[in-house]
């Protein structure tokens, strides 16, 4: 999957009021315990930075760490708030909406646009095909199959989208469950199936073996995970055991992801000030 230059016609977008300043980016991640997440996240933030130089960034996050929400938007006029997230759930309907209404309350004269999460999004598979190819599995391998893992959500519409991104990437017939014998196309993975961390099944070990039991001659996993943290580590481990041959990093700062939260920026930075966010 090849990975496309970001387009500089998106940017610079300028403010409702018409002065052309840079809307200031505020991204807000989950937030994590381990360092190792927040490491992550300024990693990727850097990327956008470099990017595009002149852009005001910001981080904050929903728990376990500092900045939150309300300190970032301290001092500002206008911001684009971004969600960190690769699927819409919980957080981003519900969480940062409230988080975002209460700060405007704090001060009406905050301008606010809401944008989308990072996924679904087609470079973020060319971000996973990366991660696996740094782990030695070329990008549409016939004699691999791919258990593509998200952290999983009790929300069963961010299931059913991380299911879908799995259908799409793989140019075969996938059997996320059963695995039943079929025909496959020639040329593209020998399957790609969703997994889950947490909330739903199945399990990332519990997919590992069941592409075994089908006859998979290998198994690489590919965590659908921003960040380095207790849900990656537990795929590793859970995976491997289960008979996982490749285990891919996560996400990570890749340039891929940092041309997505720009796309999502400039989409956002055109939104009427406050709509995503009532």
């Amino acid at each position: 999957m090849r990975h496309s230059p970001v387009t500089p016609s998106l940017w610079p977008v300028p403010l409702a009021d018409g002065t052309g300043r840079d809307v200031p980016l505020v991204a807000v991640a989950h937030g994590s315990r381990d360092p190792r997440a927040a490491a992550t996240v300024e990693a990727l933030l850097d990327e956008v930075r470099l990017a595009r130089p002149g852009l005001p960034v910001r981080t904050a996050y929903l728990d376990h760490a500092t900045p939150s929400l309300g300190q970032a938007l301290s001092g500002l006029d206008a911001a684009v708030v971004l969600p960190l997230l690769l699927t819409e759930a919980y957080h981003s309907r519900v969480d940062l909406p409230a988080a975002l209404n209460e700060a405007r309350a704090r001060d009406p004269r905050l301008r606010v646009r809401y944008g989308a999460t990072l996924g679904p999004h087609p470079l973020l598979l060319a971000t996973l095909e990366r991660r696996l190819a740094e782990a030695g599995v070329a990008a549409g391998d016939p004699d691999t199959a791919v258990v593509l893992v998200s952290a999983g959500s009790s929300d069963p519409r961010a299931n059913a989208v991380v299911a879908g991104m799995a259908r799409s990437w793989s140019r075969a017939t996938c059997f996320p469950r059963g695995l039943s014998a079929g025909p496959r196309t020639p040329g593209g993975w020998w399957a790609v199936t969703a997994a889950y961390a947490s909330a739903a099944e199945p399990t990332p070990a519990q997919a590992v073996a069941l592409l075994r039991e089908a006859g998979a001659p290998r198994v690489a996993v590919a965590p659908y995970l921003l960040a380095p943290g207790y849900f990656a580590d537990k795929v590793r481990r859970s995976t491997l055991a289960a008979g996982a041959d490749v285990v891919a990093d996560v996400l990570g700062p890749a340039p891929e992801l940092a041309e997505v939260l720009l796309e999502r920026y400039a989409t956002a930075a055109r939104a009427p000030a406050g709509a995503a966010a009532s």
